[in-house]
This record gives structure tokens, C-alpha cells and sequence, in this order.
């Protein structure tokens, strides 16, 4: 099963979560690249999403998963505890993507935001795209 998250690149919260994750994925399931990146430029262009996306994305199997859903559905796929976090999933939609959206809307003011795409450790190479 091929799982790609696109994250923006020069935010300091999206950094640190791909950092998260790449820690509680022992077995390497999830695959990386930029929003800003060729590789993920290339994958927005191929799902028909805009250039600038303003949303953690996941792609699993071909189709696309978006906002608190996509985090929640890679939450559950964590170790440890982590993945009780999927009892999310009973909370409706429209009120998960709203906090999802408070916090993607704020992120720079409250997490900063870099120059440039963060550079994986060299053990990470291989999780990353581009």
C-alpha cells in the first residue's frame, strides 16, 4: 500500500509533525514530500488540488484524504498510543475540519515558519521524495 503525506514545507508545525510521525512509524509506511517540492507539486497537479494547499494532505491507494481527516487516519497507524486518537473519527466532519482549520489558518502566526524545506537526517533520506 503506497502512503504519501504532503506537507508544507516551510512551516515549522508541519516540520515538526513530519518529524512526529517518521518517530512513531517504525516500519516506514509513510512516504514524504514537500507541497512545495517537484514531487509534490507533481502529485497536486495529479489529484487536481491546488498549487498552494493549505491542508496536511495523505494519499493511500490512490485516493486523497484532507485535513483532520487525513491526520486522523495517519494517527491510527502510529505506535503507541497515538492511534486511540482515531476515536476522533466519532466527532462529525464538518466540526473536526473546523479546528483543523483554526489551526492551519494560524499555524504561521503561532508555530513560524522557515526560509526553505526542511532537509531530512540522512537516516530519513529514503521516506522523502524529492
Amino acid at each position: 500500500m503506497e502512503r504519501i503525506i504532503l506537507y508544507d514545507g516551510v512551516c515549522n508545525l508541519c516540520n515538526k509533525s513530519v518529524q512526529f510521525i517518521i518517530k512513531r512509524d517504525s516500519s516506514g509506511q509513510f512516504k514524504f514530500a514537500s507541497q512545495q517540492g517537484v514531487a509534490g507539486q507533481n502529485l497536486l497537479k495529479k489529484f487536481t488540488l491546488p498549487p498552494k494547499m493549505n491542508s496536511f494532505v495523505l494519499i493511500e491507494n490512490e485516493k486523497i484524504y484532507l485535513e483532520s481527516t487525513a491526520v486522523l487516519k495517519v494517527c491510527k497507524d502510529l505506535s503507541g498510543a497515538w492511534r486511540l486518537l482515531a476515536v476522533l473519527f466519532v466527532i462529525p466532519l464538518p466540526i473536526r475540519d473546523r479546528l483543523y482549520k483554526t489551526i492551519a489558518s494560524n499555524r504561521y502566526k503561532w508555530f513560524g515558519k522557515t526560509e526553505s524545506c526542511m532537509l531530512p537526517k540522512p537516516e530519513w533520506k529514503n521516506r522523502f521524495l524529492d
